[in-house]
């Protein structure tokens, strides 16, 4: 097989990175050409994400792509799940895009349920109910007179507004819309219903397009800046996560994933959708995915905890802090990493403080103490979502692969191997870049289905590491001390 070079273009609710992968010979091997922050802006008592300055990141790393002399057949670009951006006639951006974790959208939900009740947008969706979902994030929109949405032509979610000053073209990825609550998972299509709420029509979005479709290709200006030609970009599953589990080696029906990042998303993939009285109960989720799959998943508050309460520490590498960690006692102060409290805090160490403080346990004073805190926690949390999922799992779940940067984390992946009672495998820390590229390769023709790809990411993986529950008595005594303590 001869070399075969493709772009993922991949940004997370932190950074962003433009990497080119090379196919040789059936392995995959990825290089990140670079890396820039996804900057949120705090502006006018709002949170913005500077889209013009993510576009010239991207073209500053295509740029560095092309300089590098080697016939690329495609770029794809994966991002966030929910948030979009205004478009008026003439083509041009309304305004910056609101981050989801503005504050506008707190309460948003009993506000359109006054309209749509909860569990009919439940049946019409499958989608669980977060506040900052798009659906509830446009109503608000609505509600506040947004100039910008009434002047708005198209409403592009953020890799599709990439895709768009790319190429010239408005689509809207289908994975992506997945995520908006306002997508049938049984159509595939927009639900009329909820649209008419918002006082939309399909018109105000791209039309649908699949993972695998050609977008367009790049234009004369944006061929100009970077020294590419006209290369097609292609609609890979451009949201995040449906990429990473894109790039899950996912192999039976009693597996689970567990994408950890700054969100943990941990679910099992399904052939249909999963509607159900429990599922509505349990607040489960059903994004769409590659051929046609759902991810039956459930949203948990990641790594968002410790990256927070870094900033307000002294700086220390991963490895000072898993130190300290280990060094903490254990179970000493436990939280739910998903209490609201814990969203958007002014100060994360104080937001976990408080709640140690009103649930009557020791409060962290040291680093370690904290780290250890929100690791043990974490864990705690995907044992009670793994209970969760084995009544949505045809077989009861024996296995779960962690993908994303949480891979990395040897302390974090061996609690949740403790606390859950699964075995735990590691896949890819680039499992997200891993599922962009290769549904790239899948239109190229590299590959011709996903099993073809998981093989290959499969081959390709090294230094996979696997944990076996151990200590699970203690840990069965902490879950009961979790669930005593918890609450949202």
């Amino acid at each position: 097989m001869s070399l075969r070079h493709f772009v993922a273009i991949d940004l997370g609710a932190t950074s962003g990175r433009v990497i080119l992968a090379t196919i040789n010979g059936g392995k995959i091997e990825m290089e990140e050409v670079h890396r820039f922050p996804d900057t949120i802006i705090q502006m006018q008592g709002h949170f913005y994400w500077d889209l013009p300055a993510i576009y010239k990141s991207v073209l500053e790393g295509l740029r560095n792509v092309a300089e590098r002399g080697v016939k690329v057949e495609s770029i794809g670009i994966d991002t966030w799940g929910v948030d979009f951006a205004f478009f008026g006639s003439d083509g041009e951006l309304l305004r910056l895009p609101y981050c989801y974790r503005d504050p506008h959208t707190v309460g948003a939900p009993d506000e359109f349920f006054k309209r749509m009740p909860r569990k009919e947008l439940y049946e019409k969706t499958g989608i669980q109910i977060m506040n900052f979902n798009s659906v509830f994030q446009l109503d608000t929109l609505r509600r506040n007179n947004c100039s910008a949405m009434a002047a708005a032509d198209k409403i592009l979610f953020i890799p599709d507004a990439l895709a768009y000053l790319l190429t010239g073209e408005q689509i809207t990825e289908y994975t992506i819309a997945s995520t908006a609550q306002m997508i049938d998972p049984r159509t595939k299509q927009w639900d009329a219903d909820i649209l008419s709420l918002l006082g939309l029509t399909p018109e105000h979005f791209g039309p649908i397009t699949m993972p695998g479709e050609q977008i367009g290709v790049l234009t004369e200006e944006v061929q100009s800046l970077t020294g590419f030609g006209a290369v097609p970009v292609v609609a890979v599953a451009s949201h995040d996560t449906g990429s990473a589990v894109a790039g899950t080696q996912l192999d039976g029906d009693d597996a689970a994933y567990l994408s950890s990042g700054t969100w943990s998303l941990m679910g099992i993939e399904s052939r249909e959708p999963i509607i159900s009285e429990r599922s509505f109960a349990l607040n489960f989720t059903n994004e769409g995915g590659i051929e046609g799959t759902i991810r039956v998943l459930k949203n948990i508050c990641g790594m968002w905890l410790l990256e927070r309460s870094r900033t307000e520490w002294e700086e220390m590498s991963y490895g000072d802090l898993i130190a300290a960690a280990e060094e903490a006692e254990p179970f000493r102060s436990l939280i739910n990493p998903d209490a609201a409290c814990f969203a958007n805090p002014k100060s994360m160490t104080e937001a976990i403080k408080e709640y140690c403080e009103a649930t009557g346990q020791p409060v962290p004073a040291s680093v370690g103490e904290f780290v250890r805190c929100i690791f043990e926690s974490l864990a705690l949390r995907y044992r009670q979502v793994v209970d969760m999922l084995n009544e949505f799992s045809p077989k009861p779940l024996s296995r779960m692969y962690v993908i994303g940067g949480g891979a990395r984390n040897n302390m974090l992946n061996q609690y949740t191997a403790n606390a859950t009672g699964l075995h735990i495998e590691t896949g890819s820390a680039e499992a997200t870049a891993l599922g962009n590229v290769m549904m790239q390769a899948k239109w190229a023709g590299v590959v011709d289905s996903i099993v073809q790809m998981r093989a290959m990411i499969a081959e390709s993986l090294a230094g996979r590491h696997s944990f076996e529950p151990s200590n699970t008595s203690e840990w069965d005594e902490a879950y009961e001390k979790y669930l005593k303590v918890y609450r949202e």
